[in-house]
């Protein structure tokens, strides 16, 4: 069985578990558990290979991560953005006793044709074999050309919060490639359905890779779910417009009707 992640717990109330993105950690949560620690139990984890949690084993794939996420968090409210996201419908799915509400951001479901998943594992590939013949000295190089990627290059010093993704290691970061990838993903497409949650879609309204996956999969899980469209924001939804998606947050978090 997955051994639980490194985590962190604050505040009381009603439990919820934010979960990071690629290259991120528990500490990248750091202002909006700041916010809803006055009236919430904030659990933040750290994904298997990033921060201070264990590499993913060879073997394993996003269902062991998604028990092990399980284990750390229990019963709660999940919370994921993009990585993140994956974990929490892939737990939503797999043990759905414990999601009392679901939230996520630039999330995809999974690459549907096998051909374009065996390419996103020859990229990811590239990309984990990089990263372990550079070694931990080349992690700040390796940040610099994420982070100027397209969908953060418009982020300014505070959005991308560098300074906590440097917390994590080459090895952890080709790992998580490796096991937790799209290109290894199995597509949940047809069981979205499945899901019987209240569940909360949110995009950014500049982010145009992931706006028609955020409003397909609304559509696919059906009448339970919420899509949210947040103005002047790209993919990093919940680290470019805070407030707003605290507020939103909020709202649905609180909504009990």
């Amino acid at each position: 069985m997955p051994s639980p992640l490194y985590s962190t717990r604050r505040g009381h109330g009603p439990r919820v578990v934010l979960v990071h993105g690629f290259t991120q950690s528990a500490n990248s949560w750091a202002r909006i558990s700041l916010e809803l620690e006055a009236d919430f139990e904030v659990v933040t984890v750290d994904l298997p290979g990033h921060g201070r949690s264990a590499p993913p084993e060879p073997a394993s794939d996003l269902t062991q991560a998604a028990e092990a996420l399980a284990q750390t968090g229990g019963a709660a409210s999940y919370v994921g953005y993009s990585l993140g996201g994956r974990h929490c419908l892939q737990l939503a799915l797999q043990r759905p006793e414990l999601v009392e509400r679901l939230v996520v951001v630039g999330a995809h479901p999974g690459i549907e044709d096998e051909s374009g998943r065996s390419e996103r594992r020859e990229l990811d590939e590239q990309l984990a074999s990089g990263l372990e013949r550079g070694g931990d000295e080349m992690m700040p190089a390796f940040l610099d050309r994420w982070l100027a990627g397209p969908l953060f290059a418009h982020l300014d010093e505070e959005q991308a919060d560098r300074a906590s993704r440097l917390a994590n290691t080459s090895a952890g970061l080709a790992g998580s490639l490796r096991t937790a990838g799209t290109g290894t993903q199995t597509p949940l497409w047809g069981r979205l359905c499945e899901l019987e949650m209240p569940v909360l879609v949110v995009v950014g309204a500049a982010d145009d890779k992931f706006g028609p996956i955020a409003r397909r999969t609304a559509e696919a899980i059906g009448p339970n779910a919420r899509l949210a469209v947040v103005a002047r924001s790209g993919h990093a939804v919940c680290f470019e417009r805070p407030r707003s998606f605290v507020s939103l947050l909020r709202e649905f978090l609180g909504d009990r009707d």
